[in-house]
C-alpha cells in the first residue's frame, strides 16, 4: 500500500506559488515500490529566458499518469530519457508561449506537450517533446492535458486499431473508471455499440460506470470477479481491454469467444510488484482461435490531428463526456500521482496549475 495520503498533504503544505519564479518537482530518490513524499523534491529557480529558436512556456495545467512513477524509478517505458536523481519529473501538459523567439510559433498560442512537472519551461519545440498545438474550439483548454491529450490517443489506439471493435461484441473493460478506461467504455459503447461490463472498484465508482457507457459493472473491491464473470459474461467474451493485467486477465482469458481479441493497454496491478506476474493460462488464445496484443501510443502519433477531431466531435454530439479528475495546485502533483495507485482517481488525472489561459 502506499503512504498514507496526509504524509502527502504536509509535503505540499506552506509551498505558495506565484508568477514570478519557476517552481518544479524532482526526483528525490528513486522510488522502491510505490511513490513516498520521500522520493518527491521541490525545487524554485528563477523563470528561464528563450535563446534564439527557442519559446518560453506557462504551464496551465500537467496531467498524471501510472507511468510516470516508472519514470522516476529510472526506467523509459516510453521512449523518455530516464530520470536521474534531481531531474524535473516527466510529464505532459497545457501550456501556453509567452515569449518567443522562434519563427513557426507566437506569442500567446496554447499548445499541448511534453512540459514536465514545473510551471515554466524553455522549448525549442523539438520532435522529441511532441508539442501539437491546441485550436480554439470552444472546449476548455484542460482537456488537452488528458481526454484531448496523450489519454485521448491511448484510448483511441487501443480501441480501434488495436480491438477492433464491433457493433454488438460482448466487452469486458478493467480499470473503467480510470483515466483510459472513462473513454474507451464511452466511445465502445456510443460510438461503436458495444455492450460493455465495466470492472472498477467500490460502489461509487460502479454508479459512475452506468452513467459512462457500461451495461453493468463488477466491483472487484467487494464482489468475487470470477463469479461476477460467468454471470455478466455466460456466453463469454468477444473484446477485452485490459488496463491492470494480474488476476483480472487471467481470468478473462479463461472466457474468451472464438475469434475474440484482447488488448494490452495498462498493468497497474503489477507496477508495485517485486516479482512480474506470471500469466499461465496464455495458451487459451489457440483453443479460441483469438489474439492477445499490446500497443505503444507513441507509434500512434501519425494519428494525432484525426484522433483529436474524432474525440472533439463525438464530446460536441454528447456520445463521449469527457472526465478529468483536476487536483488544485502544482505543489499537490506527488499526493495526486499516489491517489492513482490508492484508486482515488475517477477519470482522467489532472492539475490545474493557474486554470485556463486568459486570452488564446
Amino acid at each position: 500500500m502506499i503512504s498514507d495520503l496526509d504524509a502527502f498533504d504536509a509535503l505540499a503544505a506552506g509551498k505558495s506559488i506565484t508568477d514570478d519564479a519557476n517552481y518544479s518537482w524532482r526526483v528525490a530518490r528513486h522510488p522502491v515500490g510505490n511513490v513516498t513524499p520521500s522520493d518527491f523534491r521541490w525545487d524554485v529557480s528563477q523563470i528561464p529566458e528563450p535563446a534564439p529558436g527557442e519559446v518560453l512556456l506557462k504551464a496551465h495545467y500537467l496531467g498524471l499518469a501510472p507511468v510516470m512513477r516508472m519514470y522516476m524509478m529510472g526506467g523509459s517505458p516510453s521512449g523518455e530519457m530516464p530520470l536521474r536523481i534531481g531531474d524535473v519529473i516527466h510529464g505532459r501538459g497545457v501550456a501556453q508561449v509567452i515569449k518567443s523567439r522562434h519563427p513557426d510559433y507566437r506569442e500567446g498560442e496554447v499548445v499541448q506537450g511534453q512540459i514536465g512537472w514545473q510551471t515554466y519551461k524553455v522549448s525549442a519545440m523539438t520532435p522529441q517533446e511532441k508539442f501539437f498545438r491546441m485550436a480554439p474550439n470552444g472546449l476548455p483548454a484542460a482537456l488537452g492535458s488528458g481526454v484531448l491529450g496523450m489519454t485521448g490517443l491511448s484510448a483511441y489506439a487501443g480501441l480501434f486499431p488495436t480491438g477492433d471493435p464491433r457493433s454488438g461484441d460482448l466487452m469486458v473493460l478493467s480499470g473503467a473508471a480510470g483515466g483510459v478506461g472513462s473513454m474507451v467504455s464511452q466511445i465502445a459503447a456510443n460510438v461503436v455499440g458495444c455492450d460493455v461490463v465495466g470492472i472498477a472498484g467500490g460502489p461509487e465508482k460502479c454508479a459512475f460506470l452506468l452513467d459512462h457507457g457500461c451495461s453493468a459493472t463488477i466491483d472487484y473491491k467487494n464482489e468475487n470477479l470470477a463469479e461476477r464473470l460467468d454471470v455478466l459474461r455466460p456466453d463469454g467474451i468477444d473484446l477485452y481491454f485490459d488496463n491492470v493485467g494480474g488476476e483480472t486477465l487471467a481470468a478473462c482469458l479463461e472466457r474468451l469467444r472464438m475469434h475474440s481479441r484482447v488488448v494490452l493497454c495498462g498493468s497497474i496491478s503489477e507496477y508495485a510488484r517485486t516479482e512480474p506476474f506470471a500469466l499461465t493460462n496464455y495458451t487459451r488464445l489457440r483453443r479460441s482461435e483469438s489474439r492477445m496484443q499490446g500497443f505503444f501510443v507513441y507509434n500512434h502519433i501519425q494519428r494525432w490531428d484525426a484522433v483529436m477531431a474524432d474525440l472533439a466531435g463525438w464530446i460536441r454530439e454528447g456520445k463521449l463526456k469527457p472526465v478529468q479528475d483536476i487536483i488544485d495546485g502544482v505543489q499537490n502533483m506527488p499526493k495526486a500521482l499516489a491517489q492513482l495507485y490508492h484508486g482515488r482517481n475517477v477519470g482522467v488525472q489532472c492539475c490545474s496549475v493557474r486554470g485556463e489561459p486568459e486570452v488564446w
